[in-house]
Order: C-alpha cells, then sequence, then structure tokens
C-alpha cells in the first residue's frame, strides 16, 4: 500500500477516534424547573453554557403544583427521569436526610461558598452538607401602587397591619375599572396559596401543630385569619381568586390591576422592570404585614437546584447547577436582561454590586427580610417543628395541599369558613395519628 494512501487512512481513524471520544464526553441532562421568570432566563442563557461545554439540556418546564408532584414521585420511587432538580428550602433537608439528594460541597473554591447569604445556606445544609445550591431566593412583603395611594390621599406605613391593608383595600377597589384593592394566592397548593395564608395564621397568633403535634386548624386563631382573608377578597380582590397563583397575580399586578399585592420579594425585580410591567415606575414596597404578633409574618423560601442520587450524569449536572448559580451567571443576567432581572436573594455579591442597587431600589428592603426570616421564631406559641411557611415534616406536602384546597372552598364560597377549617382538622388529625405524631 502506498505510504501516502497509508497515511490518509490512519488520518480519517484518528479524526474517527476523536469524534466518538467527543460524542462519548458530551451528554444530555434533563432539568425540572418551573415555569417563572427567573428560569426562562436561565433556559434563554443555557446555550452559553451548552456551547462552552459540548452539553445539552432537556428542558421540563411545569407550573409549580405540577412540578412538585412530577417531582417527589421521581425522587422517592428512583425513576431516574430528571438529572437536575427545581426544588426548594422545604424539600432540601428531607430529601438529603434521605439519602436521596447528591452533596454539592465540591463545586470548588471558585464557587465562592462564602458569598452565599447565611440563613439561605443554612436552610439547604443538612449535617454539614450542602445538599441545594440557591438559584434565587425571597421572604414576602407588601408592594402597591404609589400613585393610586398619592391619588387617594392615602400613606402606606414601614409595616401595616392586616387592619389597615382592609381599610386602604376597601378604598382603592374600584371594580368598574377593574381596579382591585388586594391581590392574593388563591389557588390551592401548600406552596401556592398556602405559602401566603400560612404567614397569615402565623401572625394571627396561630400555629399548625401544638407541642403534642395535634392540629390547630379549627382554633380560632386559624378561624380570624381565614375569616379576613375570604371577606377580604370578596370585597376587594379580583375574580377568580381560586385559579391566582404567584405567576397570575403578577400578571394581574404588572398590568394595572391591583393596588397591593402581598407575595414573594422575587416579584420586584419583575414589577420595576419596564419591559414586564405597566407600572413599573408606578411601584413602591413594605415590609409583610402584621396582626397579632410579628412573629412569622413573612415567610424565607429559596428556590434551589439539586441533583438526585439517582442520576448517571452527576459531573455534568454539576457542571450545570454551577455555572447557573454562579457569581458570573448573575453578572451574566445583568449585563444581558439588566440588572433589575437579576437572580436576587442569594449571594452577597449581588447586593454589593453598585449595578444592582442603581436598579434595584428595593434590594436593601429585600436583603434585610430574607437575612431576619426565622424558621425557628415564626409563632406566638411555641411549636415542635421549623419552617415558616410550611412545617418541615414530610406528611406536610399531602397535609398542606389537603388544607389549601379547604382554604379554596372558602374563599370561593362552597363551604362556611367553619365548615371548611373543622373538615381540615379532622383530616389532618387523622393524619397524624396514622403517622405516628399523637400517640
Amino acid at each position: 500500500m502506498p505510504l501516502r494512501r497509508l497515511m490518509g487512512i490512519l488520518a480519517a481513524a484518528t479524526a474517527a477516534s476523536a469524534l466518538t471520544a467527543g460524542a462519548a464526553l458530551s451528554e444530555e441532562i434533563t432539568v425540572a424547573t418551573v415555569n417563572n421568570g427567573d428560569m426562562i432566563i436561565m433556559q434563554k442563557l443555557s446555550s452559553e453554557w451548552e456551547k462552552a461545554t459540548g452539553n445539552k439540556v432537556n428542558w421540563v418546564v411545569l407550573e409549580e403544583n405540577v412540578l412538585r408532584e412530577r417531582v417527589t414521585t421521581d425522587i422517592a420511587t428512583k425513576g431516574g427521569q430528571f438529572d437536575v432538580l427545581t426544588i426548594g428550602g422545604y424539600e432540601t433537608p428531607i430529601w438529603g436526610k434521605s439519602g436521596w439528594l447528591t452533596p454539592l460541597n465540591d463545586l470548588g473554591d471558585d464557587y465562592d461558598y462564602d458569598d452565599l447569604i447565611a440563613p439561605v445556606r443554612s436552610g439547604l445544609t443538612v449535617d454539614g452538607k450542602l445538599y441545594a445550591v440557591p438559584f434565587y431566593a425571597e421572604s414576602s412583603f407588601t408592594l402597591y401602587r404609589k400613585d393610586l395611594f398619592d391619588a387617594a390621599g392615602l400613606k402606606m406605613p414601614e409595616q401595616p397591619t392586616y387592619d389597615q391593608i382592609t381599610e386602604f383595600a376597601d378604598k382603592l377597589t374600584d371594580k368598574s375599572k377593574e381596579q382591585y384593592g388586594l391581590c392574593l394566592r388563591g389557588k390551592p397548593g401548600w406552596g401556592e396559596n398556602m405559602a401566603f395564608v400560612g404567614t397569615l395564621v402565623n401572625t394571627f397568633g396561630g400555629r399548625w401543630f401544638d407541642l403534642d403535634w395535634k392540629p390547630q386548624l379549627n382554633s380560632d386563631a386559624w378561624k380570624k385569619a381565614i375569616g379576613w382573608y375570604v371577606d377580604t377578597m370578596k370585597k376587594d380582590g379580583p375574580p377568580g381568586i381560586s385559579s391566582n397563583g404567584f405567576n397570575e397575580n403578577q400578571t394581574l399586578f404588572a398590568s394595572g390591576r391591583c393596588a397591593m399585592w402581598i407575595d414573594a420579594t422575587s416579584a420586584a425585580g419583575r414589577v420595576y422592570d419596564p419591559k414586564q410591567s405597566k407600572v413599573a415606575d408606578k411601584v413602591a414596597f413594605a415590609k409583610a404585614p402584621v396582626a397579632v404578633t410579628p412573629n412569622g409574618s413573612a415567610w424565607g423560601w429559596a428556590w434551589s437546584l439539586a441533583i438526585p442520587a439517582s442520576t448517571k450524569k452527576a459531573d455534568t449536572a454539576k457542571s450545570f447547577v454551577k455555572w447557573a448559580t454562579s457569581k458570573a451567571y448573575v453578572q451574566r443576567v445583568g449585563e444581558t436582561e439588566g440588572w433589575v432581572a437579576a437572580p436576587p436573594g442569594t449571594r452577597k455579591s449581588t447586593y454589593a454590586s453598585p449595578d444592582y442597587q442603581k436598579a434595584a431600589p428595593f434590594a436593601a428592603t429585600v436583603l434585610a427580610a430574607i437575612e431576619s426570616a426565622d424558621p425557628t421564631k415564626q409563632t406566638k406559641d411555641p411549636v415542635p417543628y421549623t419552617g415558616i411557611q410550611f412545617v418541615a415534616i414530610p406528611e406536610f406536602q399531602g397535609i398542606g395541599t389537603q388544607v389549601g384546597q379547604a382554604v379554596a372552598a372558602a374563599v370561593t364560597g362552597e363551604q362556611s369558613v367553619d365548615d371548611a377549617l373543622n373538615g381540615a382538622q379532622a383530616n389532618v388529625e387523622k393524619t397524624m395519628e396514622e403517622a405516628g405524631y399523637i400517640k
């Protein structure tokens, strides 16, 4: 065989071998996430990670309640559908302790773990191991239309009471203009309507369980809190409240339909963004309202990225979650989407950035709310659990959703407040007895 031909065959074989090796090195990971604005930006920018690494992302983007159901089922059965999960401060410690998640303490010194805001990092850590890394974190506060307040001669205090919220909502509701005094979550789910309702009950002096794990759902505090919620939404809320979750209320507020909205601090970047909000120059904010006690009046939450222990692509998944939660990613969002859209609540360096401070007038308030949310001092009376708007036990996912459905039935008028809460009390008592909490 002529030498030239032999060399050509060898070169072709080498090239084919290199391509095969490259193909073997590249992987496709499946990422399950929620359908909100921050995650949509992550999807958009993920092409940069794909280009840099040669890997691909298969996105499964779901509504919040559906995401929780799908992800919980998959990880509990070790189904292996997903390589990266979007989960929160409720699931992470429970699943980490159960061995269902891959520890994430080995992302490298350049990840700068010390830059993570302390309460957020702590909430994702079990026995010194970090089981999820925060993509964005939030507390809750009151967003309001300063132009409507000024026109009505009203002044929002730094921290309103729920009585004041009622007064403001009554004065600012004008249903002929489709202007509603107050928008709140009503879609049933432990992370939907019960995220708000949990804080409402806390500040009205209620609690989920007493020290013997007996449910307290038909207590006077619960009845007063849910009574306030039902009455206020009937008088001053938008129609179809039982269909309104975070995204729906954000749309209502950003389109000018709500005078006030009590919800996640992470909403601030979107409603202040003129690309997403018609009222971007008319928004102001205050702390979450209080009633009987300030304890637990504002929640603490972090949407985070975790890797199930069942994945066969852990290294690629780690590369992705490191990229998506890094300081460089925050910087990239600021550069491409505007600093007001940068993922909030996770890194100290974000709040130290002059660019972010200039774009986000709410930055200091949000940081203070996140840092002050204390899951161990969330109620007026002592409790056997941690968690502000949730109870950190495995059974709560089902309990919270069941109670959320009862509250939704009350707010739509299908049941009275007393009937809804008495039914919820009986059902949760049965659950806690079967689970062995009540002896």
